[in-house]
């Protein structure tokens, strides 16, 4: 039964995912070659089929019905090649892994091509909903491109404060962070850029690098601001911090594969950390406001709102 079932591909992954996460990748495959007479060849076939087939359920869940207020876009490096993420958060402050995508670079072309899928998987991009990314204009290009150049884009603070600080020196670091940290715990919309706009100007003596760094975007790094979030949502939704997390779990369960290959190694591994990190997944911090974020972004988007209200009645 072991050797032909399909309970073998579940438990062969389930176990690989487990042992690697806590350090006994090599233990589990020596329990499975004892107890089934199994060689480690079987054993990585199976975990082959079922880390494909779980990649598959993933990345073509249906999401008709899936009402999103933020949608967080975050990539990293894995092995020479970028791995885009795309996480949802509901209404009740629920996240899910959405899909992910595999580029030579984290660009629009990348993003874009996943953005799609989420159309053709029924996302609906006409409702008002918050975009948190971690990238540049050109990201932020594709979001417009699918959601309107009116969409809510909030670029990830953290990213832009790291972008700040690599232009400077380690003495000149300490006190540019202090400020910009200090810029972005404001809660007033207009306090909050006029202490971003300060800094800028003092950059431009300081670091003209850093400064243009700072000037990309910096609009959309207040965008919580903006909508007048409150403070606990508004610290989760200004970053993609909740993305980065979940990558932290990949990185643990990608641990001791030692030889990358090509094809779709990295996609099913990566997809299988991820679902191994949504199953710990709990609400966002804040969830609780989530209303007042909803109601912010349809204040933005009226006619967007009432297009959405009219499909949800009929």
């Amino acid at each position: 039964m072991f050797h032909r079932g399909e309970r073998l591909t579940e438990t062969v992954w389930a176990k690989l995912m487990l042992g690697l996460s806590t350090r006994k990748y090599g233990q589990a495959v020596r329990e499975f070659s004892e107890a089934y007479g199994l060689e480690k060849s079987a054993i990585s076939e199976h975990f082959i089929e079922a880390s494909r087939e779980k990649l598959k359920a993933m990345m073509e869940r249906r999401l008709d019905k899936t009402r999103l207020c933020a949608l967080l876009i975050d990539a990293t490096p894995f092995e020479g090649q970028q791995m885009v993420a795309a996480l949802g958060i509901d209404e009740y402050g629920r996240k899910m892994i959405l899909g992910i995508r595999q580029g030579a670079t984290e660009n629009a072309t990348v993003v874009g091509e996943l953005l799609a899928e989420l159309v053709e998987r029924g996302l609906d991009f006409t409702e008002p909903r918050l975009y948190i990314l971690d990238g540049g204009k050109a990201l932020s290009a594709a979001v417009k491109k699918h959601a309107g150049e009116s969409a809510a884009v909030q670029r990830c603070q953290v990213h832009k404060r790291r972008n700040v600080l690599d232009h400077l020196t380690d003495e000149q670091k300490p006190g540019i962070a202090k400020k910009l940290n200090a810029a972005y715990a404001l809660e007033d919309y207009g306090a909050a850029k006029q202490a971003l706009n300060v800094l800028h100007r003092e950059l431009m003596d300081l670091n003209p690098s850093a400064a243009r760094s700072l000037g990309e975007g910096m609009e959309e790094t207040v965008t919580v601001h903006r909508l007048r979030l409150p403070i606990q949502l508004r610290k989760t939704m200004a970053s993609t911090n909740v993305i980065e997390s979940a990558f932290s779990i990949v990185e643990r369960v990608c641990r001791n594969v030692k030889r990358w290959h090509g094809g779709d190694q990295r996609e099913r591994w990566v997809g299988s950390g991820l679902l191994v990190a949504e199953k710990q997944f709990r609400r966002i911090t804040g969830y609780k406001q989530i209303p007042a974020l909803i109601r912010e972004l349809e204040a933005m988007t009226p006619a967007k709102t009432a297009v959405v209200k009219r499909r949800k009645a009929s």
